[in-house]
């Protein structure tokens, strides 16, 4: 059991209020995630915006690998600029106002929009990408400084399930009060709209991003309140590229902090490849429509969260590097699960009846095998990820926490095209979705061995 005295000189707990409010950022950002890249603005952006959805599609993807470049070269830089240089709050202030500015702009998204509105809308959907993964490199910075080694863990999980469930408060808000469906004038929960949106210009898709903006700006106040600044360092006048190189000359003397930002780069490359291409198998193996994937999103999206939770206590019992491993393991197990199912075979083997035509959701015992093997990917897929914050939290130097920070959100970005990238070429080789979805075994596989040496040492005060 990993315990306090472990790691040296600690942390003294801050108050309740602190780290709730420390937690509220995930919850703050979350509708960024989920209305704006997930669900809804996305889909409408590229089937109605621009009218064509591959190409929307495919203007949405360049959009994204432009901000994954840009967020893999900036932050690391950002974060030694940060440290030794000040208070981290300024910009956490600074990112937050673009990234709200940039989510409120998406209003101009309407159905008619020109070539230049639809590039201003790529720009304001890359600046707002950017902006919040730059301000999480500076929120997870304040982690060490928050609970003491110990409770790390928890503290990680319970703000990764804060998002979850900010997530779905926002989705409620908006598909259950705000938005109505199409045609029949009533929100998903048959209430007439609380706002008189416009159904000709589609205000009620363009909606989420201002939404989104207001919902941040709220819910970061308590941080700003509440989360206590560190104290000012005296620094020796170096210049932040000096600083980094430095950083980055010396991880090879860190061989566990090396092994473990490789080993992230590769399995979340996995995690990523899971989520982007697992809905669209279930979809095309069932014929699923927008009713099924909802629904399993929302599902996916609950059972991750308790996951998240309670990663965290197992994280502080046990260690983070467990709590990564043991998931990665069982994500691998559940991937191949979700491999075994196909329209008639459940285990690969098994035959079972297909789905019915009209049958109600997750009827079929197809469905609902590979429901439940998804239910396992989602249970252990945000303990990986939560874990993952909380163990570099604890390897990290204090004196240099923000630009490790950098180089963590680097190594989550850096090949994020990988995986998709060997996915579809797989399948294009083969010709079958199964064993192109197989390639992202490899990247859970090789995240476990390289995790396997990284050892959790007592960190320095």
């Amino acid at each position: 059991m990993a315990t306090t005295a472990q790691f040296g000189a600690d942390t003294e707990r801050a108050p309740l209020s602190a780290r709730i409010s420390w937690m509220l950022f995930d919850w703050a950002v979350q509708p960024f995630y989920t209305l704006i890249l997930t669900f809804l603005f996305a889909p409408y952006f590229a089937n109605v915006v621009v009218g064509d959805g591959p190409k929307g599609q495919s203007l949405w993807g360049y959009g994204a690998a432009v901000a994954g470049i840009l967020i893999a070269v900036g932050s690391p830089f950002l974060g030694a600029f940060a440290d030794g240089r000040g208070h981290r709050k300024p910009w956490i202030a600074l990112f937050s106002l673009i990234l709200a500015t940039a989510m409120a702009s998406l209003w101009i998204a309407t159905p008619d929009a020109t070539t230049t509105t639809i590039a201003l809308i790529l720009l304001a959907f890359v600046c707002a990408t950017v902006c919040a993964e730059y301000t999480a490199v500076f929120t997870n910075a304040f982690m060490p400084s928050l609970a003491p080694q110990s409770e790390l863990g928890r503290l990680s999980g319970a703000g990764w399930a804060c998002g979850y469930f900010g997530g779905l408060a926002s989705l409620f808000l908006v598909a259950g009060l705000i938005v109505p469906m199409d045609g029949s004038g009533k929100t998903l929960l048959g209430l007439s709209p609380l706002l008189p949106l416009d159904a000709a210009s589609r205000e009620g898709d363009r909606i989420v991003g201002p939404l989104s903006a207001i919902w941040y700006l709220v819910f970061m106040i308590p941080f700003f309140l509440f989360v206590p600044e560190r104290e000012k360092r005296p620094h020796d006048g170096r210049h932040a590229l000096a600083e980094l190189w430095d950083t980055v000359r010396a991880l090879p003397h860190n061989r566990s902090m090396l092994l473990f930002l490789i080993a992230r780069m590769i399995f979340t490359d996995g995690l990523t490849a899971i989520f982007t291409f697992g809905g669209i198998y279930g979809a095309s193996v069932f014929g699923w429509g927008p009713l099924e994937l909802g629904l399993f999103g929302i599902i996916l999206t609950l059972v991750g969260a308790f996951g998240a939770i309670f990663g965290g206590v197992l994280d502080d019992r046990v260690s983070a590097k467990f709590v990564i491993v043991s998931a990665l393991a069982i994500l691998v197990v559940g991937a191949v699960g979700i491999l075994s199912v196909d329209a008639s075979h459940v285990l690969f083997t098994l035959d079972v009846a297909p789905k019915a035509a009209g049958s109600a959701p997750f009827s079929s015992i197809g469905e609902q095998v590979f429901l439940a093997f998804a239910v396992i990917v989602g249970i252990v897929s945000a303990p990986v990820q939560a874990s993952s914050r909380s163990l570099l939290a604890r390897l990290a130097p204090p004196d240099k926490i923000t630009q490790y920070f950098g180089l963590f959100a680097f190594s989550g970005k850096v090949t994020a095209f990988l995986a998709p990238l060997l996915v579809a070429l797989v399948t294009t080789l083969t010709h079958s979705q199964r064993i192109g979805m197989s390639a992202i075994l490899l990247f859970l596989i090789v995240g476990i061995v390289l995790m396997l040496p990284v050892r959790i040492t007592a960190r320095q005060p």
